[in-house]
């Protein structure tokens, strides 16, 4: 307590705030807080060091993704002794994947300490994944990969990474139906076309066809959307075929 009171006292109430939340999430104190302030920084705040380099949280975003992935390898390859290279590039996929990294950041609520010109509102979903990557090459930089470590530990593995889940998830309908496609020798194609009915936002129609037979429809507000919605529909139409192959 007296460490944590010395540190508060020589800093403004904002820092000190920023501090006390930040420790919740980590579960050690941070000892650099300019690191993580630029973990948060949006680039359209447009901040720039005394050299003129943009500060702003992308290289950050880079390093963190490095290192999730090597610690990530790490702990399949101790947890897993008989999966070969393929099953655990899968596997690590799987835990890293955009859809998961979104989710994560929302569950610690990064996006609360985002600093942007821009309305929180109008930032699409993978604003949440790239703060928690930044957060995490914040980590490395502030106290080592020991520390590193232990934050995905804490928040990443022991909370959400379940082997024998993980090797039934699907993360992309779409490559699942390619490779499928592919071993089987059939002829595919998505058909994408624009469909925006009576809505204000654009929408995008998406027909799979498997040799020339249309198999499944999607509809989204992106052409990737939509794609995997068809996909995805197309493997449970083709479910058991698909499961015997792949």
């Amino acid at each position: 307590m007296k460490f944590i009171r010395k540190i508060l006292n020589s800093r403004s109430d904002q820092d000190g705030d920023f501090f006390l939340e930040l420790t919740k999430i980590l579960g050690f104190k941070p000892k650099d807080l300019e690191f993580y302030r630029k973990a948060f920084t949006h680039r359209s705040v447009n901040k720039k060091d005394d050299e003129g380099n943009p500060i702003n949280y992308e290289r950050l975003e880079f390093l963190g993704d490095s290192m999730l992935s090597a610690i990530i390898s790490h702990y399949l390859f101790n947890e897993v002794p008989s999966g070969d290279e393929g099953y655990l590039t899968k596997m690590r996929s799987k835990v890293v994947s955009r859809e998961h990294l979104n989710e994560l950041g929302k569950d610690l609520g990064l996006i609360n300490f985002v600093r942007s010109k821009i309305p929180k509102d109008n930032f699409g979903e993978n604003i949440h994944g790239n703060v928690f990557e930044a957060l995490v090459g914040a980590i490395y930089l502030d106290r080592g990969y020991h520390f590193c470590e232990r934050f995905i530990q804490k928040r990443v593995i022991d909370p959400y990474v379940d082997i024998e889940q993980l090797e039934g998830k699907i993360i992309s309908y779409k490559s699942l139906i390619i490779e499928y496609c592919q071993k089987e020798k059939k002829k595919f194609f998505f058909d994408v076309y624009e469909d925006d009915g009576n809505e204000d936002i654009k929408h995008f129609g998406v027909k799979l066809y498997i040799n020339n037979k249309l198999i499944a429809k999607g509809r989204a507000t992106s052409k990737k959307k939509a794609e995997e919605i068809a996909a995805k529909r197309t493997y449970y139409a083709l479910q058991a075929k698909i499961d015997e192959i792949i």
